[in-house]
């Protein structure tokens, strides 16, 4: 065909013309997250529901991409996946979040928050500061996440501390500041990477650990340790993070798109999380989990233990400023008349 042709040229024209006028398709980012979370669980429900509705409200723009029930590692591996770009997110707890900011370690501290309604309001006033401690690190907090209220599962039944500190206790590798502390206070931790739970309770490695009854049902770690001390030790709070790297690839509309929905699914988990915490101790239960109950004479020494684990960590573990100000907006919660103890 011959451009000297009129109707040649016209038909080039109009074609370039269509060609500027055909918007460039968007980008699509892909996030990969990160999780111990197994998959199944409500957790992982939740997550997977948020990351259907990321991709609907983006347009499929953005996309996230879940690996659950620790295959990326345990939650010290993450991080560092993270850190190097492997992974652009994760949902962790506060073991995770701990190895970014220490701050976190607050809400490691045994019995520091009697009920949910406690760690709303700690959480409330102290999310602009947890925000900023982790942004300085290179991440944003995107949601709280609910993991359960904490117990101890043991071989054997527990109902003191003096029994608790003959057993083999579970410790998360890593954190060794926080092992050194069990230890000072008189207990037998062993560090073990979360993975490893069902294998150090086969081998005899440990006969007790922590974790919400959901988890202990999910994981079936219950099936080794048949005891659950009925005195919790506090919430399991974690979070969903992303690398800021990750997140300024996403425009500025779909952040707000992205940060609506994860708003809603940490309203989900805390509503969920606790109902499935008193569903899976009426199921363990029925398999045979023995609930041990704590002596009323007992909970004060329960009580004792911890306080001397809060004065321990603060200003070595926990930074003293952090501690202080969820202390002093915990007391403030309780002065205003809420009744202490539910959940």
């Amino acid at each position: 065909m011959s451009l000297r042709n009129p109707l040649a040229i016209a038909a080039v024209l109009l074609a370039a013309s269509v060609g500027l006028a055909t918007p460039a398709r968007a980008q699509t980012t892909v996030v990969k997250l990160a999780t111990l979370v197994p998959d199944g669980s409500v957790w992982d429900k939740i997550l997977r529901d948020m990351g259907a509705e990321w991709a609907k409200a983006t347009q499929g723009r953005v996309v996230l991409r879940i690996y659950p029930g620790g295959v990326a590692g345990d939650e010290p591996d993450i991080v560092r996946k993270m850190r190097i770009g492997q992974i652009q997110a994760a949902a962790l707890t506060t073991t995770g979040l701990s190895s970014i900011d220490p701050g976190f370690s607050v809400f490691n501290i045994p019995m520091m928050f009697d009920s949910y309604d406690e760690l709303a309001a700690v959480l409330e006033t102290m999310q602009p500061l947890f925000k900023q401690r982790l942004e300085a690190k290179g991440f944003v907090l995107l949601n709280w996440g609910h993991g359960g209220w904490v117990h101890i599962f043991t071989k054997q039944p527990v109902r003191t501390v003096a029994e608790l500190k003959k057993c083999k206790l579970f410790a998360w590798a890593g954190n060794d500041r926080m092992v050194q502390m069990w230890k000072a206070n008189g207990f037998q931790p062993v560090p073990l990477a979360a993975t490893d739970i069902l294998t150090g309770l086969s081998t005899g490695m440990i006969d007790a650990f922590p974790t919400p009854p959901v988890a202990a049902l999910a994981m079936q770690w219950f099936r080794s340790t048949p005891y659950m001390v009925d005195l919790g030790l506090g919430p399991l709070v974690g979070g969903l993070i992303v690398t800021r790297t990750a997140w300024d690839k996403i425009s500025q509309a779909d952040r707000a798109a992205v940060q609506a929905i994860c708003a809603r699914a940490e309203q989900r988990l805390a509503y969920e999380v606790p109902r499935q915490d008193t569903l899976s101790v009426e199921e363990m239960t029925k398999r045979g989990l023995t609930v041990a109950k704590v002596p009323p004479t007992a909970v004060a020494e329960w009580r004792a233990e911890a306080e001397q684990f809060a004065a321990g960590m603060r200003g070595e573990i926990v930074p003293a400023e952090v501690l202080d100000l969820a202390r002093r907006e915990r007391d403030a919660f309780r002065q205003r008349g809420t009744p202490r103890g539910g959940r």
